[in-house]
């Protein structure tokens, strides 16, 4: 694998509730500052973990339903899920290290 993938609301469930890995998910916008200064992190954790887990992103402003669903009210927000269930949530520009202890922890 080793990059982040674009959803949308249609492709959320099958990509991310039915992973056989686990699944970092940033919710994010183009407007928002801290999610363009986070981008690059998650490109480079895609990069170095390989198909041992999946990276995706949702722009929340053109999919609110799935963002109203998971609670986001602040950007970004990185969820970790594993199995269908969220596991980890980060909000702000959290760095490239807790990103992968989080990753780290469900992966085993």
């Amino acid at each position: 694998m080793g990059n982040v993938i674009e959803l949308s609301e249609q492709d959320f469930d099958a990509v991310v509730l039915q992973s056989e890995v686990p699944v970092l998910v940033d919710f994010w916008s183009p407007s928002c500052g801290p999610c363009r200064l986070i981008a690059p992190l998650l490109d480079t954790l895609a990069a170095e973990n390989g198909n041992a887990a999946k990276f995706v992103k949702i722009n929340t402003f053109d999919n609110m339903g799935v963002a109203a669903r998971y609670g986001v009210d602040m950007l970004p927000t990185i969820m970790i899920f594993n199995r269908g269930n969220v596991v980890e949530r980060m909000v702000g520009a959290v760095d490239k290290a807790r990103m992968q202890n989080a990753l780290d922890e469900v992966m085993g």
